[in-house]
């Protein structure tokens, strides 16, 4: 219980508006992305700038409050709410700065990777991030960041130069290969377990123009697709962002009407350059594969590549994920996956391998906290339906297709493509050997365990 004096102090203290329960807005303000997850905060913080997350993290502190952070809003555990506590919501900070000549991009936490396409675009450049505009900057890049320009540029992670973290002391510093570098190691892949993360500065490359789009194989050639994808990635050319995908035509506009919801496997690519060296990249592949249902490559500016999903994706859909990193994809395993995608409970429903080699994999292992350079892939089963009815057989579906397939995988997996039910051995097998380091970063930054809403990770020393 917030103390009424108090929380009257804290609302004169913010700049940005403190929302309560019985507030107006109250219920759009705590709406998450995920449908499925319902959470009623007793207050939530909109910081607008640096001075308001200070004052909401001293607060959350000195009345021992479960603090849950959020930045983009697009957290499938729902991870950045929590109930009856308090939300610090970096929503509203969305401040961004591109340097043409450094080519760097310096942007606040409450940033879509949308809005960070959108200002580097102007001058030729991008930060690699996800595969669709609405994504939080803050929680993809704490997780890792995997997207289309990962083979050629690295995970996001690996294009972070700094960034600026509010401590649960209240302090402030910029983490940095050369200031507090062991914090800076543990926010590259540890989540939001250190602090409260309000700007990052990264490096931005020459993308502008690109050819990409999706191509779709009805479901019986799935297995050859997916085995054609599995030998054609190693030699592929890293500017070639290319991923397989087990899921449905999906039932709107412009997609062809013949083909609504029939079960398909697709290959979706992001080559960065022109048309003709995209084509000459894919030839290999299309070659060695029977004519697709549709194919939709062709020439766009690179933002919108990152927004082409973002209609078959909107707030407050249900959702329940599952992930994993792969290795390796044996036919046993291909055809493992084409069985169990077949049972998928809802249309929206997909599984999609992401590759994460290439320019990710010439990193070290221990140069981040991010624990998998040696895998191929990183995995995700996306149980997705609007309907509220369907929610169990989303879950039930999504955890079944995740154990038939585990036996293939080394064990762990991508931290943004799981919900909050993973439990302490996940956390072992995504981790590995860096959990211990991890767990002392946590006890010099967070010794408390105050930012525990999360994939958490323990402060060293603590039960």
């Amino acid at each position: 219980m917030i103390r009424d004096a108090s929380m009257e102090l804290f609302r004169q203290s913010l700049r940005g508006p403190v929302i309560r329960p019985g507030d107006p807005g109250y219920d759009e303000a705590r709406q998450l992305y995920n449908g499925m997850i319902d959470k009623r905060p007793a207050a939530i913080a909109r910081c607008v700038d640096i001075a308001d997350v200070i004052t909401a993290v001293n607060f959350a502190r000195d009345e021992d409050l479960l603090v849950a952070i959020r930045g983009g809003g697009h957290n499938g555990g729902g991870l950045g709410s929590c109930d009856d506590g308090l939300v610090i919501d970096l929503s509203l900070m969305k401040g961004i700065r591109t340097d043409p000549e450094r080519r760097t991009v310096r942007a606040e936490a409450g940033c879509t990777s949308g809005d960070v396409d959108h200002a580097t675009h102007a001058f030729g450049l991008a930060v690699p991030f996800g595969i669709v505009s609405t994504t939080g900057v803050a929680g993809l890049t704490l997780g890792g960041g995997v997207g289309y320009l990962t083979r050629q540029f690295g995970l996001t992670i690996d294009n972070l130069l700094e960034a600026d973290v509010v401590l649960a002391d209240g302090r402030v510093v910029t983490a940095s290969a050369e200031r507090h570098p062991d914090l800076f190691w543990a926010i590259r892949g540890g989540g939001g377990n250190f602090g409260v993360v309000t700007s990052f500065l990264f490096q931005a490359h020459p993308v502008h123009t690109i050819f990409g789009g999706p191509i779709f194989w009805d479901a019986t050639h799935a297995h050859d697709v997916m085995r054609a994808y599995r030998d054609f990635l190693p030699a592929a050319p890293e500017a070639l962002g290319v991923f397989v995908g087990l899921k449905a035509v999906p039932s709107v506009d412009p997609f062809p009407r013949e083909h609504w919801g029939r079960r398909a496997c697709a290959i979706v690519s992001c080559y960065n350059g022109p048309a003709a060296a995209g084509e000459k990249a894919l030839a290999p592949l299309l070659g060695a594969l029977p004519a697709p249902i549709f194919n939709w490559m062709t020439t766009m500016p690179y933002p919108a590549m990152q927004t082409l999903f973002d209609p078959l994706m909107p707030k407050g859909l249900q959702w329940y994920w599952k992930g994993a990193y792969v290795s390796a994809l044996p036919d046993a395993a291909i055809d493992t996956h084409i069985t169990e995608a077949a049972k998928s409970p809802g249309a929206l429903s997909l599984m999609h391998l992401y590759p994460i080699d290439g320019a990710a994999h010439r990193v070290s292992g221990d140069a981040t906290a991010w624990n998998a350079r040696d895998a191929v892939w990183a995995m995700v089963i996306a149980a997705i339906d609007p309907d509220p009815v369907n929610a169990e057989a989303l879950k039930a579906w999504g955890r079944a297709y995740w154990k038939r397939v585990q036996p293939f995988n080394p064990g762990g997996g991508y931290i943004n493509f799981m919900m909050g039910d993973e439990g302490d051995d996940r956390l072992r097998a995504t981790y590995g050997d860096h959990l211990a380091r991890l767990a002392i970063v946590k006890a010099q930054y967070d010794p408390a365990n105050l930012f525990r809403v999360n994939h958490n990770i323990r402060p060293a020393g603590m039960l």
